[in-house]
């Protein structure tokens, strides 16, 4: 039987708090959400780099820091690393001290979630990508040899442990393309879109005056997709190009360096990438990788101008009508002509606001949630976060 006094045990990967990069930006503005709807939120952050945060006080009821375990060599063990190295005493002890429910972001997260001490609790997992998915990719856009192998081993004992799911009560999936897939292997499977900074569509007047790739080039996804646009799409533009983004790698700030018309911002905030989004004329996007919803594709249709995105980038999310879409080197230089010196229409914007604010509203996408953990009938009121 479900606990109904509104308390839930959030299960973090990361400690959620800069939200600076998706996977934390989708469990901030979530935790936001589930206060403002009077949710009474016990966050438990496992941390590995980034510090404890004050901020997180204000919108959480309680909050616990866990270290995040660290092997001398991370392909020595049965479960994949990254749950692996996320396990801790103190973290099953205090979630058995009642009998909340417990929402475990991402399959990083899900070391307890088949405990038998936790049988007869309601737990909810949170996907964020389909992770045996990702890593293969992961593998195959590494050029470091070790890397490539451990992402290999990775996706292998993910693909395995992904079963553990089965012991969930309701899985979340970030995507339409995530929903179907858990939804037939394990059932119980409900889309839950993901949450942002975003509260409405706020579109710059006029027009702008370069073109912005951005993205945590940390993430080799990333980095892969600026050194493609930059040597196939951009080596020749016209115009200004800005690559916004932390951690570029050391061929991807050689490149531009021999390129004038291309500049690269690195030690970026996200307050500064949100502020260059504004301020482009295109939001120029590429992945090589279906999966989830990019949520930087939300920002730059939330914020941005014109949005140019590949087919694997915008397909099955319901925003395929926002973008211009190209595929091909030349689509993408043909639909930059084609959008170069030309103010967003009205109607445009009108469409826009019609998708983004009826299917990605952090407050309306939480309820159901919330409803699917505490039965219906949960009224939403303001906290400050």
């Amino acid at each position: 039987m479900r606990n109904k006094s509104k308390h839930l045990h959030v299960i973090s990967f990361d400690v959620p708090y800069p939200a600076n990069y998706g996977g934390v930006i989708d469990i901030y503005y979530k935790l936001v959400a589930l206060a403002e709807a009077g949710v009474k939120v016990h966050l438990h952050c496992y941390q590995y780099g980034r510090a404890e945060s004050a901020m997180l006080k204000g919108v959480c009821h309680s909050v616990k820091y866990y270290k995040r375990k660290v092997f001398k060599n991370p392909i020595y063990n049965t479960k994949p690393y990254i749950v692996a190295s996320r396990n801790s005493t103190p973290l099953i002890e205090n979630l058995l001290k009642d009998d909340y429910p417990i929402l475990f972001e991402g399959l990083h997260s899900t070391y307890y979630l088949a405990d038998s001490r936790l049988k007869k609790r309601y737990k909810v997992v949170r996907t964020h990508n389909i992770e045996h998915h990702y890593y293969k990719h992961l593998e195959k856009v590494e050029d470091n040899r070790f890397k490539r192998y451990f992402f290999k081993i990775e996706s292998d004992r993910l693909k395995k442990y992904e079963k553990v799911l089965k012991h969930a009560d309701c899985i979340a999936a970030i995507s339409p393309n995530d929903q179907r897939f858990f939804n037939r292997k394990y059932g119980k499977t409900v889309l839950l879109s993901p949450f942002h900074v975003n509260n409405s569509v706020d579109v710059e007047n006029g027009v702008g005056d370069f073109i912005l790739y951005h993205g945590n080039l940390a993430v080799g996804e990333n980095n892969e997709a600026a050194l493609y646009l930059l040597q196939n799409v951009l080596n020749n533009a016209k115009y200004p190009v800005v690559i916004a983004g932390n951690d570029p790698s050391l061929e991807l700030r050689n490149l531009v360096e021999t390129m004038d018309h291309v500049t690269i911002h690195s030690k970026i905030t996200s307050e500064e990438i949100n502020h260059l989004i504004s301020e482009a004329h295109i939001n120029i996007l590429y992945t090589n990788q279906a999966t989830g919803i990019k949520l930087k594709l939300l920002n730059a249709l939330f914020m941005g101008r014109h949005c140019i995105a590949n087919e694997k980038m915008i397909a099955n999310t319901g925003l395929e009508n926002l973008c211009v879409k190209a595929d091909t080197a030349k689509e993408y230089s043909k639909a930059i002509q084609a959008c170069w010196g030309k103010e967003v229409s009205q109607n445009q914007l009108e469409e826009r606001k019609s998708v983004l604010q009826t299917r990605f509203d952090n407050k309306a996408n939480i309820l159901p949630l919330i409803e699917q953990i505490y039965g219906p009938s949960v009224k939403a009121k303001k906290v400050k976060a």
